[in-house]
């Protein structure tokens, strides 16, 4: 199987087993090695009490998209450290993009830059996170 097909046929399996990601609603865009494009709606039970959505729904789909392109070449990668700056708020409606992409990938360590875009192309959230990468695969 070429890199392509597996890097789609991991994150495949990822979301199938991934009840939280089915919850957000996630729909993966685009997947190639080393990057994930997913995208999501908020819902009105995503918002705390000033009506605003919770930062960890921004949160966990940067980490979703995160985990695919850290994954997507076919060994297990698990999160060693993450981050996320917050630049506008969200609200109900609102679609967001998660764009991950790889910075660098060693054999045991891969780092990778999530922006979050609302429907209007506006950056809400930036998000980086390393990984450790396992000996393990995923087929």
């Amino acid at each position: 199987m070429d890199k392509q097909e597996l890097a789609k046929k991991v994150v495949q399996k990822m979301l199938e087993e991934d009840a939280f990601s089915r919850w957000l609603g996630i729909e993966v865009l685009e997947v190639k090695p080393g990057f994930a494009k997913i995208q999501m709606t908020v819902r009105p039970e995503m918002n705390n009490g000033f009506s605003i959505t919770h930062g960890g729904i921004t949160y966990s789909l940067a980490d979703s998209a995160f985990a695919f392109a850290s994954n997507s070449h076919g060994r297990v990668a698990v999160a060693m450290e993450t981050n996320i700056s917050y630049l506008k708020k969200v609200t109900t409606g609102n679609v967001l993009t998660a764009t991950a992409e790889e910075l660098s990938l060693g054999n045991t360590v891969g780092v990778y830059n999530v922006d979050i875009l609302n429907q209007n192309d506006e950056k809400v959230a930036r998000f980086r996170g390393t990984v450790f990468r396992t000996k393990e695969s995923h087929f």
